[in-house]
């Protein structure tokens, strides 16, 4: 495993460089992948971010101006919050064997890449992106803005239990540089459509409470976001939902991808480890954020996902 500062290195000694980002793309990666290529262009390189077909309505102004024309020949790929190549866009499948640099924070982390570079204690893979670019020269406003988005859209503004001191350091950094972070606070954390509303209406009403009521199970189906008409920007970060309920420490959210798969989502607190739970069912993430996928019809797959719960927190409640 490389140090920062042979990772800097790595990234310094690059040119023609190709960023690659994770299906579903959130914050963290999109701002991760587009403050790194800011940072490598400000060193003279070439560098582009791969497109990514699920880019949401907050998450694309932040990438676009990155994204590498259709001729684009890399020299070197850089993968940035990919725990894994399972979580490879299909466009970004063909550079799964040759990702030069891996940056991630997950424990579940599969050091896939020729070099890899990982720090499961940081909050947000921004965080790195951040203390990286630190190494190589002075940070931008233009880098600084969406290593904003991805730190603060990875710790919940931070509100998460992963925030640490470091966290608000660089995020106290990022400010000095003048970027307009009440504007990003605004679209990310205090705007819901209503069609976002809907969603979290009709998950509410049908949750579900198990192990004493400490676990809570929403769900998504397909069906709920066509009969409100929902787009990917309307359902980004349902996650987050379930953990606001009090008397719950695990919240479990299952979203319907295709007819009988499933993406769960949990977010937990102490007692559950989310990434053993996520484990067990082929995924991983972090102890108190984790997910993974299951195709089975809903009622088998919410059985998998308790199971999978009880296993790993052996005070679950079976009654």
């Amino acid at each position: 495993m490389l140090t920062i500062h042979q990772a800097a290195a790595r990234l310094r000694s690059f040119d023609n460089v190709l960023i690659l980002t994770h299906l579903r793309p959130d914050g963290d990666t999109v701002g991760s992948a587009a403050a790194l290529c800011a940072g490598l262009r400000a060193l003279g390189k070439t560098a582009y971010l791969l497109s990514n077909p699920e880019l949401t309505e907050t998450t694309a102004p932040y990438f676009r101006p990155y994204t590498a024309p259709h001729d684009f020949l890399p020299e070197a790929v850089v993968s940035v919050d990919i725990a894994s190549t399972s979580l490879l866009p299909e466009n970004a499948r063909a550079y799964a064997d040759r990702i030069d640099l891996a940056i991630d924070h997950h424990l579940s982390f599969e050091r896939f890449g020729r070099a890899n570079y990982v720090r499961p204690e940081a909050a947000a893979n921004g965080e790195i992106i951040y203390d990286l670019l630190a190494c190589l020269g002075p940070i931008t406003a233009e880098m600084a803005l969406p290593l904003y988005v991805a730190v603060a859209t990875d710790c919940g503004c931070f509100a998460y239990s992963n925030t640490t001191a470091h966290t608000h350091a660089v995020a106290a950094a990022l400010l000095q540089t003048g970027i307009d972070v009440q504007a990003v606070n605004k679209t990310f954390f205090r705007t819901k459509s209503r069609k976002r509303l809907a969603l979290e209406a009709a998950m509410l009403s049908s949750m579900e409470f198990f192990d004493g009521d400490r676990t809570v199970v929403l769900a998504v189906p397909l069906s709920l976001m066509e009969q409100v008409q929902a787009t990917e920007t309307d359902a980004e970060d349902l996650s987050t939902l379930g953990a606001q309920i009090q008397g719950t420490d695990c919240a479990v959210t299952m979203r319907e991808l295709r007819p009988d798969v499933w993406k769960f989502s949990l977010r937990t607190g102490p007692r559950v480890n989310a990434s053993r739970v996520c484990a067990l069912l082929g995924g991983g993430g972090h102890a108190a954020a984790a997910g993974c996928t299951v195709a089975a019809p809903f009622e088998e797959a919410k059985r998998q996902m308790l199971d999978a719960i009880a296993k790993t927190a052996p005070d679950f409640f079976a009654g």
